[in-house]
């Protein structure tokens, strides 16, 4: 790639004339879209041309001609790095892969994504652990081995999904397999897909295969596709990668290059920004029978107005001895467990509807909406009202 640019979009007269190739048919390239655009936003404008494009397509004709300034693109196939090595354009790789090793590049710290994941599935007692991923993908490959290098070290071992389907991971045939992988492990078991898609698919295999989930297998995917998590049944936990933070280095970056200033080729790495906990690993890795078909019982039908007589019925065994063991155990009453699964389920309708206080207080299993008012406040700390006016995202 030339260090010259045959144009000046430091003086300022004319906005840069700057591509994306970026695809925009997942969460994970979205985020990187949205970074962008907020660096844009809070500083200068530029011309931008965002081009339609998939993973692994071959470079568009586009770019064999054009005469911007410069490019942010995902790397992501040899003949597109070759087009991209060859243009008198600055460019800025927002891939894994790392083709051309003469421009910057950003991507995930998958290290600190599978720390993430540890941490989590640890916390909630499990012992047994497997990888779903994709051969063909470097990141997915290094989440896997992250992962089975933090558990290793805790003394865990971990299984992994070993059909390769580079690129059609979507097949019915591949989700079958995934179901027959499942069931030769070891249950309950903790599972880390390597993104939202793959972890939409092994709870898809699950249900095909008749695993219950969380409380067989407990599924954890990257991304945090909020829509994607959403729509799975049931909703999928996900680490959120940060790819807002990727598309603002990338375009801060490039801005820095296109207004003369050097930039070092080095590869970049984004730390996670956290992990968002859904229903799909929202469980404690349990033992005892009675117990695990009572939080079952609470997760399921909180929002039903359950009341603790209820579970201890579920559980078969007397309520005293199930609230006891209960609080030994997650170190919450029956009582309160019901309450925070209400409270949990209102700040998703809170954040995401504009349904009137007092119809999320029937759909939450509340008698009325003075008490759902009162219940919030004291665990939330503020009421449902101030709650949706802050849309506080801390679901």
């Amino acid at each position: 790639m030339s260090a010259e640019s045959d144009h000046s979009p430091a003086s300022g007269v004319t906005p840069p004339r700057v591509a994306l190739l970026i695809e925009t048919s997942n969460g994970y390239a979205r985020g990187l879209l949205r970074g962008v655009e907020e660096y844009i936003r809070n500083h200068r404008p530029w011309s931008v041309f965002l081009a339609e494009a998939r993973r692994g397509d071959a470079p568009p004709d586009w770019m064999h001609d054009w005469d911007g300034d410069g490019i942010i693109a995902r790397i992501e196939n040899k003949k597109i790095a070759k087009v991209l090595s060859e243009t008198k354009q600055y460019v800025v790789d927002l891939s894994s892969h790392r083709l051309l090793t003469n421009v910057p590049s950003i991507t995930t710290d998958n290290e600190a994504i599978a720390q993430l994941a540890v941490t989590h599935f640890l916390g909630r007692g499990f012992q047994n652990f497997a990888f779903c991923g994709i051969d063909g993908y470097v990141w997915s490959q290094k989440r896997g081995k992250y992962f089975t290098m933090l558990l290793e070290e805790k003394g865990f071992a971990c299984d992994h999904f070993q059909v390769s389907n580079f690129g059609n991971n979507e097949s019915a045939s591949d989700i079958d397999a995934i179901g027959q992988w499942l069931l030769t492990l070891p249950q309950p078991v903790a599972i880390l897909a390597c993104y939202d898609s793959r972890g939409q698919q092994v709870l898809d295999a699950c249900h095909r295969v008749n695993l219950s989930v969380p409380e067989q297998v407990a599924v954890l995917g990257v991304d945090d596709d909020e829509l994607l998590c959403s729509l799975s049944p049931p909703p999928l936990s996900s680490i959120n990668p940060n790819a807002r933070q990727s598309g603002w280095l990338a375009a801060s970056l490039l801005d820095q290059m296109m207004s003369g200033t050097a930039v070092d080729p080095i590869l970049h790495y984004t730390k996670p920004a956290g992990l968002t906990v859904r229903q799909s690993t929202d469980i404690l890795a349990v033992d005892d029978i009675p117990l695990a078909k009572a939080l079952r019982f609470i997760r399921e039908n909180a929002c039903q107005g359950i009341s603790v007589d209820e579970v201890a019925a579920v559980a078969g065994i007397a309520r005293r001895t199930m609230e006891s063991r209960i609080k030994k155990l997650i170190g919450r009453s029956p009582h309160e467990e019901i309450t925070r699964v209400q409270i949990r389920h209102a700040q998703l309708l809170l954040s995401t509807t504009n349904l009137p206080i007092q119809v999320i207080s029937e759909r939450c299993g509340f008698d009325n909406p003075e008490y759902f008012s009162v219940a919030f406040k004291r665990v939330i700390g503020k009421s449902p009202l101030l709650f949706r006016r802050g849309r506080d995202p801390s679901l």
